[in-house]
């Protein structure tokens, strides 16, 4: 495979990456002083300068989480550190004339695993097709995504929000630098999936974010994933004692705890807030707070957010994958119940109403996936569609091989599509011949209309606007097709339910 190397000069130094098929990259180009020692749980600094060239040719470190998560290959897994907020930058070797409009995806993962550097997330396939794509990463768990900015003391002082700094100080990199690679500063498209979309949302209302990106796509945003902050003040009480140290100590237990303990502490929390407090997720965004002042969909509800134009959906089957992964969500009758106990009779039995033969095993799991997903791409498209375009889809593309395993179109899915992997390595496996075409023809579809949204802000021809009146979805199957409110029982049954009123 022949392989050369590429440079470029960005405002805090020259950084050299490899030209291979077709693109340029250059990885782990840092965008922030790395968050260590005096550094952790603070706002993040921009990048100090170097002195001569980096080299920007391999994967750097990902976010400190379980080890099995950052696995690449066979036996191959990603070293961990704090330091780790850098991002990827990948460019057609040959780019039409003319700014080329900027992709920046974040990466999913619960808000505790995940990382810019999985191989599904390479992007060279975007690129090569007229983009700049970037790919990012920001601190997880309790070192980015918990709110402990309550237990903020003189001596040790704790920020809060910290994950959704570091995506908007990556933002504002790309602004600053984007024109080196030959990118539109004026013209980037965030897109994420599952917490990666959750993360995308709720940028929308971060008002330190206006202005640094022109169109959003979320995949398949999650539910239940922000709180306000007196919520998130308890549950970091809660976790520094699982820490092993007095809510006054707090500030100083984080400070001097291993990140081991951090990941450990923060699973140990998830687990019992699962069992506790069904439906409450302790990682994720606190609203109520300088960086974020409202809930994201009612500041979208309010025409509060960014009004750039959305493109907002979610997978005909959300649930399957977690009957075989992340078994904390509740896809089962055992962990639904409890979730629906503090509703009201009428709402829990409008709820399970809406899904025939419940409690059966496929009702639930339909029942979970919209009580996980389905519910958050409702609520977002319908307040944010109030004061900007959006778009809403529904992914029913499975080929057989996904369809006998009994995952379907399960969480994730699209993103084979989107990053063109069925023409390649595992998802060439997964596409039985009979598959083949259908899921070239899918694959093909989904990007052209995601280039042309990044683009324009216009998903392409025959896909229009989602408005209250008649709630048009396109669904992306073997033959796509445009649908009015599909599963109308399903989105009013969940109307008015939230996890807050708990």
């Amino acid at each position: 495979m022949h392989e050369r190397t590429v440079r470029a000069t960005i405002s805090t130094g020259t950084i050299e990456g490899f030209t291979r098929d077709g693109v340029h990259r250059w990885r782990s180009i840092p965008y922030a002083r790395p968050p260590v020692g005096p550094l952790r749980f603070r706002s993040p600094r921009p990048a100090e300068p170097w002195p001569g060239v980096r080299y920007c040719h391999s994967v750097g470190n990902c976010a400190p989480q379980q080890r099995k998560y950052t696995i690449l290959g066979v036996g191959k897994y990603q070293p961990m550190s704090e330091d780790c907020l850098t991002l990827n930058v990948v460019t057609p070797e040959s780019p039409p004339p003319g700014p080329l409009p900027v992709m920046f995806f974040i990466h999913g993962g619960g808000y505790i695993l995940g990382s810019s550097a999985t191989p599904i997330y390479d992007g060279a396939a975007l690129a090569r097709r007229g983009c700049v794509y970037v790919s990012v990463n920001y601190r997880l768990g309790a070192l980015g995504c918990m709110d402990l900015s309550s237990l903020s003391t003189p001596e040790h002082p704790i920020d809060g929000n910290l994950f959704l700094q570091d995506l908007v100080l990556a933002l504002q990199w790309v602004r600053d630098n984007i024109e080196v690679f030959g990118g539109d500063p004026h013209n980037v498209t965030i897109f994420g999936e599952s917490a990666g979309a959750h993360a995308v949302a709720t940028l929308l209302a971060v008002p330190q974010a206006k202005g640094l990106f022109a169109q959003a796509i979320s995949q398949s945003p999650a539910s239940g994933l922000v709180r306000p902050a007196e919520l998130a003040a308890e549950f970091a009480t809660r976790f520094v004692e699982l820490l092993g140290a007095r809510p006054q100590d707090g500030a100083a237990a984080l400070m001097s705890a291993r990140p081991a303990d951090l990941v450990n502490a923060v699973d140990r929390l998830l687990y019992r807030g699962a069992t506790e407090m069904p439906g409450a997720f302790a990682v994720g965004p606190a609203y109520g707070t300088e960086y974020l002042p409202t809930d994201p969909v009612e500041a979208m509800r309010e025409g509060k957010a960014h009004r750039v134009p959305l493109i907002v959906g979610n997978n005909d089957e959300e649930g399957r994958l977690f009957t075989r992964f992340l078994p904390l969500l509740p896809m089962t009758e055992d962990k639904i119940e409890p979730l629906l106990a503090a509703a009201d009779a009428d709402a829990r039995d409008r709820i399970t109403g809406a899904y025939p033969g419940y409690p059966s095993r496929d009702a639930c799991l339909q029942l979970g996936g919209d009580f996980a997903f389905g519910t958050a791409a409702w609520q977002i498209a319908e307040a944010h569609s109030r004061h900007a375009p959006t778009y809403m889809y529904r992914y029913d593309y499975a080929p057989r091989t996904l369809r006998w395993s009994g995952l379907g179109a399960t969480h994730a899915m699209e993103l084979l599509a989107v990053f063109d992997t069925y023409r390649t390595g595992l998802g060439a496996v997964l596409t039985a011949a009979a598959d083949r075409r259908s899921a070239r023809r899918v694959s093909n579809d989904v990007q052209s209309r995601w280039r042309a949204f990044s683009r324009t802000g216009v998903p392409g021809e025959g896909w229009p606007p989602y408005a209250e009146e008649q709630r048009v979805v396109m669904v992306f199957d073997r033959h796509p097709r445009l649908e009015l409110d599909p599963r109308a029982e399903r989105r009013r049954a969940w109307e008015g339910f939230t996890l807050a009123s708990r």
